[in-house]
């Protein structure tokens, strides 16, 4: 049974979802602020977090980013009531691994967080992947580079391990996407290419400045070995 904190001030949502989460196996804490968020991240951690971008005593893209900087790996779906893209982009910087617009069926909600947990447990192929300078632990989501450590979020390590396997050979993004986030894009979704542009930042270029992961226009994403 997984264990989840849904964190929306919205508490009439937190029991519908609290109830249906519950008949579909999860876990669930329900907390309605920032404050009582962070005690509870504090007393325990949990294996994925449900977190809105609006709450009564601050941003929560501003708790979101103290959840990367204390829990990196810990999956992160955000929800906004707004649901605009700004909201979304913003989110996607700081790391969340999927994002939802409210109101949101339960049943997508369910669906996007199994897609989450199985990228974060994923089957263990192998232990240790080096290619040039970097050498990256997939069940870790650590890359390490010139003896540093960077840590990836969940869809960062999907999406690197997707690419670091066939090194050279364009991925499509429709299908890094079914990889790394466990579904399609649609229309205008940029959630891939967002996840694609922190995973960059991480990484950097190689060390003759030429870049790691490189874009090839209507045909996906490859790693340049």
């Amino acid at each position: 049974m997984s264990d989840l904190l849904l964190i929306d001030d919205d508490q009439e949502l937190c029991e519908l979802l609290v109830s249906w989460l519950s008949q579909e196996g999860f876990q669930v804490r329900a907390c309605h602020d920032g404050s009582s968020a962070r005690k509870a991240l504090s007393e325990s951690s949990p294996d994925a977090v449900v977190l809105d971008v609006m709450l009564p005593d601050g941003s929560g893209l501003e708790l979101l980013k103290q959840l990367r900087n204390d829990h990196p790996d810990l999956p992160v779906l955000m929800l906004s009531a707004r649901g605009e893209p700004l909201d979304r982009i913003l989110g996607l910087e700081l790391g969340a691994d999927d994002y939802l617009a409210k109101p949101c069926d339960p049943r997508e909600l369910t669906a996007r967080l199994r897609a989450v947990l199985r990228r974060s447990h994923p089957a263990a192929v192998s232990s240790q992947m080096e290619l040039g300078d970097l050498c990256f632990s997939p069940m870790r989501g650590v890359v390490t580079i010139d003896q540093r450590d960077i840590t990836l979020t969940v869809s960062e390590s999907r999406i690197l391990e997707a690419l670091l396997r066939q090194p050279g050979e364009p991925l499509d993004k429709q299908e890094l996407a079914q990889i790394a986030l466990g579904r399609k894009l649609t229309l205008y979704d940029r959630s891939l290419d967002m996840h694609i542009s922190n995973l960059r930042k991480k990484i950097g270029p190689h060390p003759d400045g030429s870049p790691r992961i490189v874009a090839l226009r209507s045909r996906g994403y490859f790693y340049s070995a």
